[in-house]
């Protein structure tokens, strides 16, 4: 057990406070009055109101900042005619660093705290706190959010939560961190809730890294009852999850959280870009995380990676981590860094997705960027999008740009580039003899037309088609 306080120090601090307080209960008025009142009370509001209360109402619209309303809300979970115990109060949580707004919340939620022991109570508990590690900024903050961890016993609930998630972390920090992540952590029963779901997964051989990763990312789900987490445990096994792996503990957190509804909604997405359900089941077994993902997110990366960039919809189930990628500060500035390579032959024309998606920012830099500069000079400013990829002056590789997207033609429907394995720069990005190679010469004899639309000297409507058939088989 935690055992910052002994009973001499306990002893010292509340003689220490006591003298303290008693210097500032006699300028309460003072500290007090740094409240702004939000209004008073008129007569009609307290025509119905027990006058014992109307003391209670007046000091909490005028010292603690609530509404009238809130006022007569809390004044029926609170009565007081003595100012000095709530004054003791409201002193002690501005001294700790809480503000006037902070203090308004945690009173019109918690009002009884105003009736609080300052000195035996409140003030170890702030105490408790500081000593594990958090700082006097994010200790107002969380008390905010959670004001009833000022309600519970410092030395039989407190205290054991700390010690166990300890045990089960192993690192102050990490406990600190799922502490701002979830108040929920200091506020549950730890020993009957969240130890039989650990000791679960430990006996079933799940790694440290990977119990921890869910205490600390995700609380809520380790703290969900043993019964549904013993059946969310099963369904991954069945899915043929290996416990040992960091990934079982994922994918029970993906099942907890998407209920059937949702877990349907999810394949219902991927199936619309192409995924059956084996390819689904396949980016849940790679990245479990993918399934939570919101459908804006799904969305708008697979409309720039496939339908603008080409690749098939089937290799990102592939590689579903990148559906996690930020399309803004990953995805775009980087394709934009390789597009450009694969535009000047400086890199191999089958590059994956993962190949450079995936990468640390340094490696990255490294290997793509820093790496070609004397040949790109621009290529920093690009990646860091400061320059449009247009401006980029491509000397003999004129394909850049004028690819036809391999989705979408000219009826909406997907063309034929779309049934092979498709990568950016295979036939995205080639060079402009090997594109009009493979992409005009190739089919002048099928459509005469092809080189004429391409040099823009015609409209694509200007073509004609001999049958319907041709925008399945023979246009790309």
């Amino acid at each position: 057990m935690f055992g910052f306080l002994s009973s001499r120090q306990l002893l010292f601090v509340t003689n220490r406070r006591r003298t303290q307080l008693g210097l500032l209960q006699k300028n309460a008025f003072f500290i007090i009055q740094s409240f702004t009142s939000v209004g008073c009370l008129s007569e009609s509001e307290f025509e119905n109101e027990p006058e014992r209360n109307h003391f209670t109402v007046s000091y909490l619209v005028k010292s603690c900042g609530l509404s009238s309303k809130s006022a007569l809300l809390a004044s029926n979970k609170v009565h007081f005619q003595n100012p000095d115990r709530p004054d003791s109060v409201l002193s002690l949580l501005k001294e700790n660093g809480f503000d006037n707004t902070q203090i308004t919340k945690i009173i019109r939620s918690r009002p009884t705290l105003l009736l609080a022991d300052p000195e035996n109570t409140l003030l170890p508990k702030i105490q408790f706190f500081r000593s594990i590690g958090v700082s006097g900024s994010d200790l107002p903050r969380i008390l905010t959010i959670s004001p009833d961890l000022l309600r519970r016993s410092l030395t039989n609930h407190l205290i054991p939560c700390y010690d166990f998630l300890k045990s089960v972390l192993l690192e102050n920090e990490k406990v600190i961190t799922t502490m701002k992540r979830s108040q929920r952590a200091f506020l549950c029963d730890v020993t009957n809730v969240m130890a039989p779901n650990v000791a679960l997964l430990r006996e079933l051989g799940a790694p440290q890294s990977a119990i921890s990763l869910l205490v600390t990312h995700s609380p809520s789900m380790a703290f969900i009852t043993h019964a549904k987490f013993v059946k969310a445990v099963q369904e991954v096994k069945e899915l043929g999850f290996d416990p040992s792996k960091a990934l079982f503990v994922q994918a029970i957190q993906a099942v907890l959280k998407l209920k059937k509804p949702m877990w349907e909604s999810k394949f219902e997405i991927f199936r619309r870009w192409g995924w059956s359900e084996a390819d689904t089941l396949l980016a849940f077994k790679k990245h479990p995380i993918c399934m939570l993902l919101s459908e804006e997110k799904i969305t708008k990366a697979m409309e720039f990676l496939v339908s603008k960039l080409g690749f098939s919809s089937k290799s990102i189930a592939k590689n579903p981590v990148v559906l996690n990628l930020s399309l803004e500060k990953r995805i775009i500035p980087r394709c934009s860094v390789v597009q450009i390579l694969l535009a000047k032959d400086l890199v191999k024309n089958d590059l994956s997705l993962a190949t450079f998606l995936l990468p640390t920012e340094k490696y990255f830099l490294e290997k793509f960027v820093i790496r070609f500069q004397d040949n790109v000079p621009q290529l920093l400013s690009v990646y860091q999008n400061k320059m449009e990829l247009l401006d980029v002056e491509i000397q003999s590789e004129k394909a850049l740009g004028k690819v036809i997207p391999t989705r979408h033609g000219l009826s909406g429907e997907q063309l034929p580039l779309q049934q092979k394995q498709w990568r950016i720069g295979h036939e995205l990005l080639p060079t402009e003899k090997r594109f009009l190679e493979k992409f005009v010469i190739r089919f002048q004899d099928d459509v005469p037309q092809l080189l004429s639309v391409y040099q823009n000297k015609m409209d694509l409507s200007d073509v004609q088609f001999q049958s319907e058939e041709v925008g399945e088989t023979e246009l790309l």
